[in-house]
């Protein structure tokens, strides 16, 4: 073989070896990015539950104030219901939102700024949404009783300030846990236990995935 013959064949091998290693590197990327969009399915329906939740609280808190004007412990129940009830909502909508505007045909890293823009807003939702049920329990249960008959001259129970005391208590409790807990492991601000584990634990693999993508593309 003559040389030029044999940098002709060389030159072809190195193209097909390129070649190779693309489809490689694509094949590798679409099968970590399929996974790190199928982590997130667990926190789309969470929130679709979350959504419906936020829809059930505005009903039944309407449902209750409007019966109740006049009796003013009702009514507060009701209205911070209704209120609760939209923050639910609305914040279920937004972080669907965002998972939604996630676009995977995009450059790693822009993909990774989305899904952190996506965390960050969840653990907020989550925080917002969740830590309050230790004390809006107490204020449902009000407001299913508001939808019967009562008695407008009936004092407030004493089960509830004794919830409402226990709620308090609680919240207080899992917000000082959550503080130690992140002074002595060093986790971000957004890594405490207030995070459903069907959203946040997700996010943070489909994180870790393109990582995993970021490093094999710049090696």
């Amino acid at each position: 073989m003559e040389p030029e013959e044999l940098k002709a064949a060389w030159q072809a091998l190195d193209r097909r070896l390129a070649r190779h290693d693309r489809l490689n590197q694509e094949l590798i990327r679409e099968r970590k990015l399929e996974r790190a969009r199928a982590g997130l399915r667990p926190l789309f329906w969470g929130q679709v539950l979350q959504a419906l939740l936020g829809i059930g609280l505005i009903v039944l808190g309407v449902a209750c104030w409007t019966r109740n004007t006049g009796i003013p412990g009702l009514l507060i129940a009701g209205i911070l219901v209704h209120a609760f009830g939209v923050i639910t909502a609305v914040a279920a909508c937004l972080t669907l939102a965002l998972q939604a505007s996630i676009d995977y045909s995009a450059p790693v890293l822009k993909i990774q700024k989305q899904t952190a823009t996506l965390l960050r807003f969840y653990t907020v939702n989550a925080n917002v949404c969740g830590l309050p049920w230790w004390i809006m329990w107490v204020l449902v249960v009000v407001a299913f009783a508001g939808l019967g008959e009562v008695d407008p001259q009936a004092g407030t129970g004493a089960w509830i300030w004794i919830s409402l005391g226990v709620g308090v208590a609680g919240l207080l409790a899992t917000w000082a846990y959550a503080r130690i807990g992140k002074r002595q492991t060093g986790q971000p601000a957004d890594a405490d236990g207030c995070a459903m584990a069907d959203g946040s634990h997700g996010i943070r693999r489909s994180q870790k995935l393109l990582d995993e993508i970021a490093e094999f593309e710049q090696e």
